[in-house]
């Protein structure tokens, strides 16, 4: 019996993570004694808050230790309700937030709870890898809208506008952008806003999960538009503003009718996520921005940095992203060049896995993020390797002929 008569046609259509298996090829070739830079996955290199860690051992030690809510701790959903206030001007009720293993289980929950086979999903490209293949399991269709660098890769009302169909039911984006860095200005998401209040039957999935993570102003949040806060469902967690991405903590913020569906299928799946994590989470919420904004000013010099050495490297172009940690260069024009065994260079994950064999530098090719012209790296590392990542990408592409 082959694998695939035997696996079901949901799992067979699904694409491995493209950032978790380059990631994994990293890996494999250090276990040999490489010595790898891996720029390809997408946590802060940053250890968690000590008070976030303290607070974690406190709720050990008071034996929260047994099923949580399936929503999420009562104390944590009104920190979270809180927090949108303080920061973001929004106001939500605890009945309308729901806490899920990270914020990928919240981007999972959603689309599961809204799409039915045959609806379509609009998606910015280029967008997080996970984005379409949750579409694909939930049997929905993405549409896409085709960004590039001349744009900063963000879309226009008009583009919008022009992909909404009658089976339209979700429109999905980042903002700060994985993987481009790409940040929505308010004007900008007031121009998307406007095209979405015709429509009050699409929903909007506001990713934010990068939001403490943005280096021209303040995060802006599409839900702060009355007209059509209901039709918003905000996606944040905790994994990149605190380092906490082992802690699998993340949530969702939107109308009670949908959050209730997010409990409603959540109970039927993980229930409750780590009660640890979310004592944990309290804190972090509670104690402020302090660390958050230390990990920040790492950040925005490595930026500089990166984008300075990105500069020097012929064939490249880039933008300077105005958030998150990534990059995603251009990289077309090694496209039909050879290395140093006679293999072509097709595309964005040959030019990737060229890299990570010669180079030894780990990124991930853009194709597995809707644009095939580009590659995405990460630049939460120390400045040392960052250095030394870009010196080496430099090296390796000169080979190329």
């Amino acid at each position: 019996m082959s694998k695939t008569s035997y696996l079901s046609n949901r799992i067979n259509n699904l694409s491995e993570s493209a950032t978790l298996k380059m990631t994994q090829l990293g890996r494999e070739l250090a276990a040999k004694g490489v010595n790898v830079i891996s720029l390809s996955v997408g946590e802060p290199d940053f250890n968690t808050p000590d008070n976030v860690k303290e607070a974690a051992k406190i709720a050990l030690d008071e034996n929260f230790t047994r099923y949580s809510p399936v929503s999420g701790y009562p104390e944590l959903r009104k920190a979270i309700v809180d927090k949108l206030k303080r920061e973001n001007g929004l106001d939500y009720e605890p009945s309308q937030i729901v806490v899920s293993t990270g914020a990928k289980q919240s981007l999972s929950n959603i689309i599961l709870t809204l799409i039915n086979p045959g609806d379509e999903v609009i998606i910015p490209t280029p967008y997080w890898v996970s984005y379409s293949e949750m579409v694909t399991l939930a049997e929905g269709k993405s549409v896409f809208i085709n960004t590039d660098l001349s744009t900063n890769f963000k879309i226009t009302p008009e583009q919008l506008e022009a992909a909404i169909t009658p089976r339209t039911k979700l429109f999905m984006f980042s903002s700060p952008c994985n993987p481009t860095g790409s940040v929505y200005s308010k004007e900008e998401l007031e121009g998307l806003a406007k095209v979405f209040e015709k429509y009050p039957d699409i929903f909007i999935l506001s990713d934010e999960i990068y939001e403490h993570i943005n280096f021209v102003d303040q995060h802006e949040s599409i839900a702060q538009f009355a007209s059509i806060k209901d039709q918003v469902i905000i996606i944040n967690g905790f994994s990149k503003a605190y380092a906490m991405t082992g802690w699998r903590l993340g949530y969702i913020a939107a109308n009670k009718e949908i959050a209730a569906a997010n409990d409603k299928l959540q109970g039927q799946t993980t229930s409750g996520t780590c009660s640890i994590s979310q004592r944990a989470g309290i804190v972090a919420y509670q104690d402020g921005l302090e660390s958050v904004t230390k990990m920040k000013e790492a950040f925005l010099r490595r930026r500089q940095l990166v984008y300075d050495l990105l500069n020097d490297i012929p064939g490249i172009k880039t933008n300077l992203p105005e958030g998150a940690f990534y990059f995603f260069p251009e990289i077309s024009s090694f496209f039909g060049k050879k290395d140093q065994n006679g293999n072509t260079i097709t595309n964005s994950s040959d030019l990737a896995l060229y890299l990570l064999n010669v180079g030894h530098i780990a990124t991930v090719g853009g194709d597995s993020f809707g644009n095939d012209n580009y590659i995405r790296l990460s630049y939460a590392a120390s400045d040392e390797n960052l250095k030394e990542a870009l010196r080496r990408m430099k090296e390796a592409l000169a080979k190329l002929s």
